[in-house]
């Protein structure tokens, strides 16, 4: 009995865990170490300072703006476009996975 409820246990904890940082289907599999390593040299976060208040975390959410982990990864890969970056399709999302777990929050 002991050895079923360790094991109900363990299995909810890792559905808590998950819950935790559940992300919408298309950033399943995301590198998101990635991600954060080509926001970090691309200067994204100094990039979107520069255009708004603060400490430019205020580009995130605009309302009425991007509402869906779609839109999201369509901005990414406008930024990618517009700014020359280079990205392959796996980055823009890993990009785009990174702001949905640190801004967005879609599930």
């Amino acid at each position: 009995m002991l050895a079923r409820t360790t094991g109900l246990l363990s299995v909810g904890l890792a559905m808590a865990a998950l819950g935790a940082h559940a992300q919408p289907a298309m950033f399943h599999g995301a590198d998101l170490k990635l991600g954060q390593q080509l926001i970090d040299d691309n200067k994204c976060v100094e990039c979107h300072a520069s255009k708004v208040p603060g400490d430019g975390s205020a580009v995130y959410k605009p309302k009425g703006r991007i509402n869906t982990p779609g839109l999201l990864r369509g901005m990414v890969e406008q930024c990618n476009t517009e700014l020359n970056l280079g990205f392959f399709p796996e980055e823009v999302t890993a990009v785009a996975a990174v702001l949905n777990r640190d801004y967005y929050k879609f599930k």
